[in-house]
């Protein structure tokens, strides 16, 4: 759904607010305290809930897929040298 809303942009404290409520906080389901990205662009921005990140549940945790692991096993050795270009050099 989109909607466009003319507001105004107005003197908050010492810097400058936009009033989020009505339409502009119900369709995207604002709440108090609810995270938000802001994206700034020269002729405005765009505000937008943060997307929680999805839980994978994974089939090993990290200690167990580090355990019993040593220098010798974890084949170092093998691993490319990284180029200059590839660094940012």
């Amino acid at each position: 759904m989109s909607l466009k809303i003319d507001a105004k942009i107005q003197k908050w404290g010492s810097g400058l607010g936009l009033k989020i409520s009505g339409p502009m906080k119900d369709i995207p389901h604002f709440l108090e305290n609810t995270p938000v990205t802001v994206e700034v662009f020269e002729d405005g921005f765009t505000i937008k809930k943060v997307t929680p990140p999805i839980a994978i549940n994974l089939p090993y945790s990290e200690e167990q897929l580090l355990e019993g692991l040593n220098p010798y096993n974890c084949h170092a050795d093998l691993l490319a040298t990284p180029l200059d270009s590839e660094l940012g050099e």
